[in-house]
């Protein structure tokens, strides 16, 4: 044993950190086998093993383990683990208990986070077609950094300048081989064509001018940037339809990002069939978080056509377009609802040509013409929706349009609530009407809608106003407050009004002239209480 112990250093070995002495120390009975055993210790050839039935034991740690383990101070560790990046991280939590804690912290997955995606918030996406940011401190999970890194790992990047640099470092960016990044969006579509991806892409900070994007694929599309997203991914086209969804699209999603259609010639008539997005037959895409604008005054910001193009668009503001806002028509469908929709030079919504979308708690205001003009046979499921300050009607209903609106509030506009002419349609059904400059229901040219339980109250002038042939059904409604009369019947029109507490107006309850049909022939039913104070 005096051999195994001299040598200079040998109590200080810079290898004892590095030597494995995890076996049990040799018992008396095992050294006292023979000169033969000594022997060869004595010669530096290691003994064999003894065999050890039963259950494996737990060796104690080596030295360096056992520091590195237990005694190194958390903040050593963790300044080491931050030059890892999210492969190694995850390797080193499963070393031991401390390490796993130390590895999951929040701010170091953060660092990690904001340098492959950008957002300063974590974007959670718990299933396909599904987005949302989050607050770190709010949300359930004790680490919604890693959480979010997990359900966005397989994306690819579309990060002008960067690719280059990415693919000239692998050992900075070692275990990153499975991101992929391109310059040009058109790129990044192209590898979702050659399946280099399973299709999600994620659209870096900058202005992406002119590229041809038609999607036809499943796609998932995603700005990435610091703050607000949508303010800073910006992708707008001057010559073509900046989105152009075909068939084949079916549950693409687009989101958190700004789409411009900016012409040169903004009245070109070349620009007619262009739109920031074109959404054609038998495609479902879905548009969440995106900012819409378009400078051309020919053509709608979004254009929705055609048998089974059925879109589902939230939570996008659709504003300051120089033409119509978003245009439903030819028998298309869709879902459309929490949007922000002002400003537009003609309609906010137009829907015309047998187009049947739903819209629901959409916010239409302080447009250019009317809030919601529906024409030719345009339908359309209206509800809890915010309608006011519009230049023309808050809502319009022409040429047998035949919309059903419930429990809107339709007010403070320009000239009129609600506009049903030319043989127009239509049920109104529990809204508030109020505040309008001018009558808060018109119904003439031969226009039969239904207004049902809603509240006409405090308009500038009166509440319902039928005239040049109107009619319809006035049927359960509150009415009071209004500068002129409650109801208005003039000239040949012919409305049923039944059911309907009409009060507290400045002037009479119900007005009708010597030359309205319903005076003169009495085919009218009026069945209303008044009351008088």
């Amino acid at each position: 044993m005096a051999i195994e112990e001299s040598g200079p250093g040998a109590q200080n070995s810079p290898y004892q950190l590095r030597r494995k002495t995890l076996l049990p120390k040799r018992t008396a009975a095992a050294s006292a086998t023979g000169a033969s055993t000594s022997s060869t210790e004595a010669f530096g050839h290691r003994a064999k093993r003894a065999r050890v039935s039963g259950k494996s034991h737990d060796l104690p740690a080596a030295p360096a383990e056992q520091y590195l383990q237990q005694k190194l101070p958390d903040e050593v560790v963790l300044k080491i683990f931050s030059y890892l990046l999210e492969q190694d991280l995850c390797q080193a939590a499963c070393v031991c208990k401390r390490f796993s804690q130390l590895a999951n912290d929040p701010i170091l997955w953060s660092r990690l986070y904001m340098e492959v995606f950008e957002y300063t918030r974590p974007m959670m996406h718990p299933e396909p077609g599904r987005f949302y940011q989050v607050s770190p401190e709010e949300h359930e999970h004790p680490n919604p950094w890693k959480e979010s890194f997990q359900q966005l790992y397989k994306g690819a990047h579309v990060k002008p300048g960067f690719a280059e640099h990415f693919y000239s470092n692998p050992g900075r960016y070692k275990g990153r081989e499975n991101m992929l990044y391109y310059d040009t969006i058109e790129d990044a579509l192209g590898g979702v064509q050659e399946a280099h991806f399973d299709g999600l892409i994620f659209v870096h900070s900058g202005i992406y001018t002119d590229e041809w994007i038609y999607i036809e694929s499943p796609i998932t599309m995603i700005g990435a940037a610091p703050g607000k997203v949508a303010d800073k991914v910006v992708i707008e086209n001057t010559r073509d339809s900046t989105f152009v969804f075909m068939e084949g699209s079916e549950d693409a999603y687009v989101g958190y990002m700004t789409i411009k259609f900016n012409p040169d010639d903004k009245s070109a008539q070349h620009h007619n069939a262009h739109h920031c997005l074109e959404i054609t037959v038998n495609c479902s895409p879905n548009i969440d978080h995106c900012i819409i604008r378009s400078t051309c005054t020919v053509g709608s910001a979004v254009c929705v056509s055609g048998q089974g193009a059925c879109p589902t668009i939230k939570h996008c503001n659709i504003s300051d377009c120089e033409n119509v806002g978003l245009y439903i028509t030819d028998h298309a469908q869709g879902i459309y609802e929490d949007n922000e929709i002002s400003n537009n030079a003609l309609a906010g919504i137009w829907v015309k040509n047998h187009g049947n979308p739903i819209i629901r708690r959409n916010h239409i205001h302080h447009g250019r013409d009317v809030g919601v003009f529906t024409f030719d046979h345009g339908m359309g499921y209206f509800e809890n929706c915010n309608i006011h300050r519009n230049r023309i009607a808050g809502f319009e209903v022409k040429a047998y349009a035949n919309p059903t609106v419930v429990r809107c509030e339709i007010h403070h506009g320009q000239t009129g609530g609600i506009y049903v002419h030319e043989k127009g349609r239509g049920q109104f059904i529990e809204n508030k009407i109020y505040a309008n400059n001018f009558a808060g229901v018109w119904i003439t040219s031969n226009s039969d809608p239904t207004i049902r339980g809603n509240a006409i109250f405090n308009g500038n002038q009166g509440g319902v106003y039928i005239f040049g042939d109107g009619r319809g059904l006035i049927e359960s409604n509150d009415i009071y407050g209004n500068a002129l009369a409650g109801i208005q019947i003039r000239t040949n029109s012919c409305p049923i009004v039944r059911h309907n507490k009409i009060h507290d107006g400045q002037l009479a309850c119900i007005s009708m002239t010597t030359d309205t049909v319903c005076w003169k022939t009495m085919t009218s039913t009026i069945t209303c209480t008044l009351v008088y104070r």
